[in-house]
């Protein structure tokens, strides 16, 4: 099995160290990984603007950089969620097609492919999780509770596997931050009180750590609990997964 390790854009400006994680715990778990240097942006900030008809030259990069790979991995549920609903090839369809069909997010690659049992990490932390919008409504990593149906949640699933880890139960867990891309610019105020929101619920239910599978929610929510100056982490769920101390 050969993975292609799918870097967002942002994650590899802002946050390396969650890049980094990714490819060890990957590593640590038997896997052969393989990062394309060539990629660049998946294409989602332009369609979540509208302007999805000037993607193409991402998606045509994208399928020069990762088709030919077992399954494609990222440490972002937003952008998996976009390549698996907007990767399209007019020329070769049922490439585009094939590997759309490949691409997963990092939980889920492990849940459902690998199916890990157990972790060999470590990480004596209160740990709340924000269940991102596309994670949880878009990739189905979790049951989303306005639902009348069984719960369950591959990150608490893994979480769970993670020596000396106390999960935190939040007021709201599934709850959006408010940060949504664009809408956190064109719609600040409402963001920022979203974002707050989820913060205090955190901060409230004893959490010292936030993770989740999407780095932009926790961008969002680390710039608030900066502002606060509060003593509460944002941190990637493959940092934890591959901790060791």
């Amino acid at each position: 099995m050969t993975v292609g390790l799918f870097i967002p854009c942002y994650v590899n400006q802002f946050y390396p160290q969650a890049a980094i994680a990714t490819l060890q715990l990957l590593q640590k778990l038997g896997v052969e990984v393989v990062y394309p240097p060539r990629q660049t942006c998946c294409g989602q900030p332009m369609a979540n603007s509208g302007f999805e008809h000037l993607t193409q030259d991402c998606n045509r990069l994208f399928l020069e950089n990762f088709s030919e790979f077992d399954y494609i991995v990222a440490p972002s549920a937003s952008c998996v969620l976009h390549v698996k609903q907007h990767l399209h090839a007019p020329t070769n369809p049922a490439l585009a097609e094939r590997t759309r069909s490949r691409v997963y997010e990092l939980v889920e690659f492990l849940t459902d492919v690998l199916k890990v049992e157990n972790l060999a990490a470590r990480f004596p932390h209160k740990v709340g999780i924000h269940q991102s919008c596309h994670g949880l409504r878009g990739l189905y990593l979790a049951q989303m509770s306005e639902l009348n149906a069984s719960p369950f949640s591959k990150p608490v699933q893994l979480l769970n596997m993670v020596d000396g880890l106390e999960l935190v139960d939040l007021d709201r867990p599934d709850e959006c931050c408010g940060f949504g891309g664009t809408f956190c610019v064109a719609e600040e105020a409402v963001s920022v009180k979203m974002g707050k929101d989820r913060v205090t619920d955190h901060v409230k239910n004893g959490a010292e750590y936030i993770t989740s599978v999407d780095l932009s929610c926790l961008m969002h929510l680390e710039g608030i609990l900066h502002r606060n100056k509060s003593a509460i982490k944002a941190v990637h769920i493959a940092e934890i997964l591959n901790a060791t101390v």
